[in-house]
């Protein structure tokens, strides 16, 4: 069963349509980079493929089960635009709300051990609005994986990123994967998503030109792709 499957997804706003009839798919462990120019749907699907927004045609299906439901949503974790945590709150108050969002059996221990994990366990009593952007941007990241969700659903990681927070992310992301957890990410940022990725989906226009493995060449020469397969 594929951890995430995307069956024949159409997202019209207005008469406009976004994505046109994207099937695709991401078998548990592996990492799916969703590539393509500003505008093309990738973020759409992402948001889709989260239970944030619903297509009009199609199925969105996580290790077989609705996105939507609570159950498959604790089985997630997202990190998109938005950094999301709580400036009047420390770090470690931050961490162990989330936890008892997701009811996890000690919060607060979780959240001590993410906040090791992403480099700010000095800073754990700090509140969040005087911490340094890529300090913020690692706590968004220790707030996606505090969980230990099965599916990663990553909308730009690396966009902004300070060069700490990139190493951060990028070390999670290949023990996620050697765990066993399955990547989903909207990219601009192409070498260092490709440096991760074992799949890629080229999206144009809101359809699907191209999806299939990571190829040695894709990866030594990220506009590859766009050159093979261009625009559909």
């Amino acid at each position: 069963m594929s951890a995430v499957a995307v069956e024949g997804v159409w997202k019209f706003y207005g008469d406009y349509p976004a994505l046109r009839d994207v099937r695709l798919e991401a078998a548990p462990g592996s990492c799916l980079a969703l590539i393509g120019r500003n505008g093309a749907g990738k973020t759409t699907l992402l948001r889709i493929v989260a239970g944030f927004s619903k297509a009009q045609r199609g199925k969105i299906k996580i290790h077989g089960n609705d996105p939507r439901s609570t159950e498959t949503r604790r089985q997630l974790g997202f990190l998109g635009h938005g950094i999301a945590v709580y400036d009047e709150l420390s770090a470690l108050e931050n961490l162990t709300l989330y936890g008892k969002l997701y009811a996890l059996a000690d919060p607060r221990k979780s959240a001590l051990e993410w906040l090791e994990r992403t480099g700010l366990e000095r800073v754990r009593n700090g509140l969040v609005r005087e911490f340094s952007r890529g300090m913020r941007q690692r706590l968004a990241v220790a707030r996606a994986f505090l969980h230990e969700p099965s599916v990663l659903l990553l909308d730009e990681p690396f966009t902004a990123l300070d060069d700490r927070a990139i190493a951060v992310l990028q070390r999670l992301l290949r023990e996620a994967l050697a765990a066993g957890k399955t990547i989903v990410m909207s990219t601009h940022q192409l070498r260092e998503a490709l440096e991760l990725a074992t799949h890629v989906a080229l999206i144009s226009r809101g359809q699907l030109a191209f999806h299939g493995q990571c190829t040695p060449e894709m990866a030594a020469d990220p506009g590859y792709i766009y050159a093979q397969y261009g625009e559909v």
